[in-house]
């Protein structure tokens, strides 16, 4: 098992015995991995010397309570994963040891204009809460690179601005959606879709995919019985667009997105 450190004291403890110029490969995860999380972890143990996997729920990224109470807290699983996945350790802290006593949620890190777009624009605050835990994680493991998956695009071109804003010296990488066979993409909140909501869940993605437009998709999905909070395509590059989404299925909100060429007439 990789060893679990509780405080920032140990895991500069940790780090001052490393060899002299190894290369920090830094995952945060918010626990209740899947394969999704371990192809993160995979890619830093291709590129780094050594990997650390942070494991903290976050209370500040999470606009209704209730939702912050159900999030799954899986430890023993999620240790299992990671040792089986390579990493070196992890760093799990209290809420305290982030958001001491002194200080709390004072300090914040806050982006005015994407940041109140798309998911921001449904969760208040939100992106607040993730670009200030963030930044706080990327401080503390002074890692050469940290892991993000292309699954939360929008949080993904959030931290790479945050880190550019600021002069971070850590390189952001992306790393692709994993998806089910059927399509799903992995989430650690897929575990709450009933039976019926998982075998309906897959035809979010395929109509990200196929819908010829926003407005299509959304009117699709609705018909199917998503409770739709958006869907919008934004310019990727001359040739493609990227199609962003969010839902609920009964209680459960599923995010994606999918890359798409535009269609020429």
């Amino acid at each position: 098992m990789p060893a679990v450190l509780h405080t920032v004291a140990e895991w500069r403890a940790r780090k001052a015995g490393l060899s002299p110029g190894a290369k920090i490969g830094l995952v945060p995860t918010m626990g209740a991995l899947h394969a999704g999380h371990a192809s993160l972890f995979s890619a830093a143990r291709r590129d780094c010397d050594f990997v650390l996997a942070t494991l903290f729920v976050n209370p500040t990224q999470f606009d209704d309570p209730a939702d912050l109470a159900r999030y799954p807290r899986t430890l023993d699983a999620d240790l299992a994963l990671m040792a089986e996945a390579g990493v070196d350790a992890v760093f799990a802290p209290p809420v305290g040891e982030l958001y001491p006593s002194d200080t709390g949620t004072r300090y914040t890190v806050q982006e005015d204009q994407f940041s109140r777009t798309l998911c921001g624009a449904h969760r208040p605050g939100h992106f607040t809460g993730v670009l200030t835990v963030v930044l706080k994680l990327l401080q503390i493991a002074a890692a050469s690179r940290a892991y993000f998956g292309e699954k939360d695009w929008q949080q993904l071109q959030l931290v790479r601005g945050m880190a550019a804003a600021f002069f971070l010296e850590t390189e952001i990488v992306a790393c692709p959606t994993l998806r089910e066979a059927d399509g799903l993409a992995l989430s650690s909140r897929n575990r709450h879709l009933s039976p019926a909501e998982r075998a309906l869940a897959p035809q979010f993605y395929k109509t990200l995919c196929t819908a010829p437009d926003a407005a299509s998709a959304t009117a699709r999905l609705a018909a199917l019985g998503f409770a739709v909070d958006y869907v919008e395509d934004l310019s990727e590059a001359p040739e493609r667009t990227r199609r962003l989404a969010a839902a609920r299925l009964g209680s459960t909100r599923l995010i994606d997105n999918v890359s798409l060429p535009i269609a020429r007439s």
